[in-house]
């Protein structure tokens, strides 16, 4: 339909949903579902490098941040998956009835952004197995593991990843925590790291811990996987914030113990570690040096489990969100068979994700595509909490879900910090390129 139209029609929820519905009481294992598989894929490889190297620069200085991030991605997520109870539409066709400025950008994003995430989720995963079994070359090992991930979600359904998400959660959670109880963390020093200050030459690390950690476009999946679950009507509302606190939090537990293994393997004994997934490697060979060979490899497992659960996750949910963008643009309803699991328009994206990709291992990184990939993800942060505000206090969403004072404040704190935080993003990345063509 035209722009306008659907603008007018996304004002009101979708026909049969009733906004006053009761609420579904909470019991069991309801509260485990959606937010356990949105944290697991934000929480890659990059993030743990990230924490380990703030650790091992400004000890628990930075803890305050962690701690920050974790309620701002609570804040995120919740907001996403309010949107989609409240009114039974996506985030997308919220995005939409904002105007063709939204398509112009999340259309060109998710295309270059799945091109080049999709060669750096299988390198990732490929890593630690390279290590553990150098039997094969890391391309190798990143061709299998990107193989794996499209045979569980293209065969499988949501059921699977969700499955799949709390074993890799349970894997990560166990060797993280393990280590940072094994190296003995210091409470006192814990605890004045809760004071907010920003240690000299520590502000890029401070936005990146608090703005950084725990995923970007897959926040916006959450109402993908809610709808894949069966929570699609606003009396899930209850159900899916403590799913996502619940989530959340645990994501929160896992980055401090991480933080704590930097503090006192990295800091303590004045190591540094690369800044790229290979730090990683080089933390498993430390942690070997230090308590050995058993927990260095049980943290490489750890290291896979991080990784491969984002892959997995991402093959899933951004998939969604592309079969909802595509079907929307060609006038498919969300919901219609085309946009869900298993739809054309899910593997064709599941296809981009996992075959194209494959051949920046042979032709290294294309300059213009990383450095379109490097711009346009560092204004999707601002972008996602921007049109939150927006959808969350207008006529979009019903009164009753609508947002109040401290949840605006929040989120115009992460419009203020993810704009920030992409500035520094996008210049970093025109200094790789500046730097590669001098090179």
């Amino acid at each position: 339909m035209p722009r306008d139209d659907f603008a007018a029609e996304a004002l009101t929820p979708l026909p049969g949903i009733d906004p006053g519905e009761p609420l579904e009481r909470v019991s069991g294992w309801k509260v485990v579902g959606p937010g356990l598989v949105v944290a697991a894929t934000g929480v890659g490889a990059a993030d743990l490098v990230a924490t380990l190297t703030a650790g091992s620069r400004f000890g628990y200085g930075l803890l305050w941040a962690v701690v920050l991030g974790t309620i701002l991605k609570i804040i995120l997520v919740e907001g996403a998956g309010r949107y989609s109870l409240a009114t039974g539409r996506t985030i997308f066709e919220g995005w939409r009835s904002l105007g063709r400025w939204t398509t112009v950008y999340f259309g060109p994003y998710i295309l270059i952004w799945g091109f080049v995430y999709g060669a750096t989720a299988m390198s990732s995963a490929a890593l630690p197995l390279a290590a553990l079994f150098p039997v094969l070359p890391l391309w190798a090992w990143a061709i299998l593991m990107g193989l794996l991930g499209f045979s569980m979600v293209w065969f499988g359904r949501y059921a699977l990843v969700e499955r799949l998400a709390a074993l890799m959660v349970g894997i990560m959670f166990v060797v993280v925590v393990g280590l940072a109880v094994i190296a003995a963390p210091n409470v006192p020093a814990m605890l004045a790291g809760f004071v907010p200050i920003i240690p000299e030459g520590g502000l890029v690390y401070t936005l990146a811990l608090a703005g950084g950690i725990g995923g970007t476009i897959t926040l916006a999946a959450y109402g993908y996987w809610l709808r894949e679950k069966g929570w699609y009507r606003p009396r899930w509302m209850r159900v899916m914030q403590l799913d996502n606190a619940a989530a959340y939090t645990v994501t929160g537990i896992f980055v401090v113990a991480m933080l704590i293994v930097g503090v006192e393997v990295l800091y303590s004994a004045g190591y540094a570690i690369s800044a790229g997934d290979e730090g990683l490697l080089e933390l498993g060979e430390i942690l070997n040096d230090r308590y050995g060979e058993v927990i260095g490899t049980a943290f490489l497992v750890g290291f896979w489990a991080a990784s491969f659960s984002s892959l997995v996750g991402v093959w899933s949910g951004v998939s969604l969100m592309f079969a909802d963008f595509w079907g929307n643009i060609r006038g498919k309803h969300s919901g219609h068979p085309d946009t869900v699991t298993g739809g054309k328009y899910f593997r064709f994206y599941l296809l981009w994700l996992t075959f194209p990709p494959m051949l920046l291992f042979m032709l290294g990184r294309p300059v213009f595509l990383i450095l379109l990939y490097g711009v346009l993800g560092a204004l999707f942060m601002p972008f996602l909490a921007l049109t939150l505000i927006w959808l969350l206090n207008t006529r979009r969403t019903p009164e009753r879900w609508r947002n109040g004072v401290g949840t605006n404040v929040m989120l115009g704190v992460c419009v203020v910090l993810f704009t920030v935080l992409g500035l520094y993003q996008a210049w970093d990345t025109l200094q790789d390129v500046i730097v590669w063509f001098q090179g």
